[in-house]
């Protein structure tokens, strides 16, 4: 095999490059449009860049907030959120909705979309949005490194407790993500990718 030309780094001395390469190397990831509730009743709904599901039984997904912010502030308060899964025909509508704005703020009405009440929690979901999870907060992970610093970054993790899905993304019993044409993360402070059908392949595990 040939050598590799590599570009090497220690994190913590600085990458050296025009942007950190970290966000878009772990790419692409979901993203995390979380809705939620403070005490007061006030709503919030924002995307996280950090985002997936990391539980079959019981579901489990989680996000992470580079700081202290409003989503894990009320899902603290409240321990309720919801997940909504950010398509091509959204993708502005959640671009709307990164905006930082006082915390009394509704960003469902501030992207022009519809809050739909919760089942199971009382947090509303995205109508428009095809897919939704309502959850119910299993912990709340301060981050920390190596070192055991505390970083300022706080992992949220949810119980998937009631599930909504198109059925127009359903065939045959079987959830097409590609249907959906979701929406990712790809690094840097704006790129993203989206999920089309032709993009999908299979490869079977060699069990």
């Amino acid at each position: 095999m040939t050598a590799k030309d590599l570009h090497f780094y220690e994190p913590k001395n600085g990458h050296g490059l025009k942007h950190d390469p970290f966000n878009a190397i772990v790419a692409p990831r979901p993203i995390g449009w979380i809705s939620s509730r403070d005490k007061g009743g006030n709503v919030n709904l924002a995307p996280y860049s950090f985002f997936n599901a990391f539980c079959y039984v019981p579901p489990i997904i989680g996000f992470s907030s580079t700081n202290w912010k409003d989503s894990v502030a009320n899902i603290q308060d409240t321990g309720e959120f919801v997940w909504n899964l950010a398509t091509m025909d959204l993708a502005k509508h959640m671009n709307a909705t990164a905006a930082h704005v006082a915390r009394d703020v509704d960003e469902f009405k501030l992207a022009g979309l519809t809050p739909v009440a919760g089942k199971l929690v009382n947090v509303p979901r995205v109508a428009e949005s095809p897919v939704s999870f309502e959850c119910k907060v299993s912990q709340i992970v301060q981050l920390q490194g190596a070192d055991g610093k505390k970083a300022e970054a706080w992992l949220t993790l949810g119980e998937v407790v009631a599930v909504h899905i198109d059925k127009a993304f359903i065939k045959d019993g079987v959830y097409q993500t590609g249907l959906a044409h979701p929406i990712v993360r790809a690094g840097r402070r704006g790129d993203y990718f989206e999920i089309k059908p032709e993009n999908m392949f299979e490869m079977i595990r060699p069990d």
